[in-house]
């Protein structure tokens, strides 16, 4: 059996002049990266942003588990479905993080036959997008810490800092540092903290931002501080937009590569799922709307995370109406979640997989509630039965859900056409009535119990006092009309990553809230989950290599 990176490694790829040529993009239009990569001008953005809106297909998941569900495969496949029944698409993708890559996760390619290329390139450095983030979070962190060194005159309270510093690399040993230890000239003495450079706000605003002009005003509005008065400190109040908006001038540009099967495919930004909002850009997004009649896309971990943020967070933003959402699960995730250990998942067992069916129905009636019809896939496994295989089949159809079989990782887009078939079919016989599942007018308070008990089953919400006190400051200063973004492990349906299928008789517990203003959202951390990752004991770093020739082996 053929690795991931064998059969990408293989592929015979047509230059991007030549993919983005049947799409109807020019040489003009276009800023090589090399052969295979480019990032679409703005000229171009602006020349077809009077064309009609495509459909939009959003691909999610359940919750994920070790056996792996394939949610990037499944986009992938299904484009290139599109693609060979002869439909005008274009996919629309997050870009991987370095730190899965070396941890444990993995990469965002895809896999099997069903891959976007040049992987390597995708999962590794790409076109900057993550340094030019990083570089404009530490600049701003350079220039706070500098303001205060220079007399401070904005009055900022340096036990009130919340700007933190970023990197793209799981390190936990950067999660609570002190700084400006030496002597006076090396700065005011203070804790300070590392996030995830997908975790970053800046990452977010990137994502969430139209056009140039709309970065600069996110960026102008991120609070990096509080003065001694209790007062949010801004990006514009210490001068840092400018200078940050010029690192993030090409980072802003959605970049295009292709499938194997040479799709189109703009990749473009990367918030964790978990720990951040989980959309590619809505930039890259509005613009395959423009290109194709279809773009599908994907949004991280399980629905209840990626998918709800997705709709309450990015849709509501940016004016979006998703015309159809594939949930993707399989057999032996679903065994798994019915207490079936890894090792034994290649074994039938009609009972695990009727007690672990029951988190893709929570997924499924969840999804129902956006008023967006679905089509659920079974990324198939040569382990699967035809018993297994008709089992959820049926489950699915006897609560009035569309079901297909997804063969995309053995087969690439032939795999794919029954699937693709469905979602046709769906998009022409039921009609989107997407709603977001609560009111900007909500409290703070009301959104996270909404999503809590609606989306992940809760029986309530539990407040530390800390995270009280901040909601209730977060409201004073006029934040409370922003939807909230919901930090929650992405293994369970509630926050504790052990609850497995579809938990019930849980509160879920709120220890902290925060503002990304320029974001446009409050973001809020439960259980557990931790804004930058560690390493596990054997990283995926360990079997990563370059030969002599230039040619990297072990990634996935």
């Amino acid at each position: 059996m053929k690795t991931d990176i064998q059969i990408a490694q293989e592929a015979v790829m047509k230059p991007i002049i030549e993919v983005a040529k049947e799409c109807g993009i020019t040489m003009d239009d276009l800023e090589l990266y090399g052969k295979y990569k480019a990032k679409i001008s703005d000229a171009y953005i602006n020349q077809i942003k009077e064309n009609k809106n495509g459909k939009l297909i959003l691909v999610t998941a359940i919750n994920p588990t070790p056996a792996g569900e394939g949610k990037t495969t499944t986009s992938v496949g299904l484009g290139d479905a599109f693609h060979k029944l002869g439909k005008n698409v274009v996919i629309a993708l997050r870009e991987p993080s370095l730190g899965p890559c070396f941890g444990i996760k993995g990469g965002a390619a895809g896999g099997g036959y069903a891959q976007v290329v040049p992987m390597e390139d995708l999962n590794l450095h790409f076109t900057g997008d993550f340094h030019a983030i990083t570089s404009a979070n530490n600049l701003l962190a350079a220039l706070l810490d500098n303001h205060i060194q220079q007399g401070n005159e904005l009055g900022i309270d340096t036990r009130s800092v919340v700007w933190k510093r970023c990197l793209d690399m799981n390190d936990r040993v950067l999660r609570n540092i002190v700084v400006g230890l030496g002597n006076k000239m090396d700065g005011t003495v203070r804790e300070d903290h590392f996030v995830i450079t997908v975790a970053s706000e800046i990452m977010a605003v990137l994502c969430l931002s139209d056009d140039m002009e709309d970065l600069k005003k996110r960026l102008g509005r991120m609070v990096v501080a509080y003065n001694y008065a209790g007062e949010p400190v801004t990006a514009s109040q210490l001068n840092a937009v400018g200078s940050m908006a010029a690192l993030l001038k090409d980072a802003l540009k959605p970049n295009l590569i292709q499938t194997l099967e040479h799709t189109p495919a703009l990749v473009h930004g990367g918030p964790f799922a978990n720990i951040a909002h989980g959309c590619n850009s809505v930039r890259a997004t509005k613009t395959a709307l423009k290109m194709a009649d279809y773009c599908i896309t994907e949004a991280g971990f399980g629905a209840d995370l990626g998918a709800e943020k997705f709709f309450d967070i990015k849709c509501r933003m940016a004016g979006l109406k998703p015309d159809a959402v594939v949930l993707v699960a399989t057999v032996r995730a679903l065994k798994y979640n019915g207490g079936v250990a890894k090792a034994d998942l290649g074994t039938e067992n009609l009972e695990a997989l009727a007690k672990g069916i029951v988190n893709l129905e929570k997924h499924m009636e969840n999804l129902k509630k956006y008023g967006v019809p679905v089509v659920v896939t079974l990324n198939a496994f040569s382990t699967d039965t035809k018993e297994e295989l008709a089992f959820v089949q049926k489950f699915c159809e006897d609560r009035d859900c569309e079901f297909a079989l997804s063969e995309v990782w053995e087969k690439g887009g032939a795999g794919g056409v029954a699937l693709a078939q469905k979602v046709l079919d769906t998009l022409e016989k039921k009609e989107s009535n997407f709603k977001v599942i609560y009111d900007d007018e909500k409290t703070l308070k009301e959104k996270i119990e909404i999503v809590a008990k609606e989306i992940y089953g809760a029986d309530g919400v539990s407040y530390v006092a800390a995270a009280e006190k901040q909601l209730k400051q977060l409201e004073s200063l006029g934040f409370g009309n922003m939807p909230v973004c919901m930090a929650k492990t992405q293994y369970s349906l509630s926050d504790d990553q052990t609850k497995l299928g579809r938990p019930e008789n849980f509160n879920i517990t709120v220890r902290e809230a925060y503002v990304s203003a320029g974001a446009g959202f409050v973001v809020v951390l439960t259980g557990t989950v931790m804004t930058m990752p560690g390493l596990p004991k054997t990283p995926a770093a360990f079997q990563i290599d370059v030969n002599s020739d230039g040619v990297i082996t072990g990634l996935f």
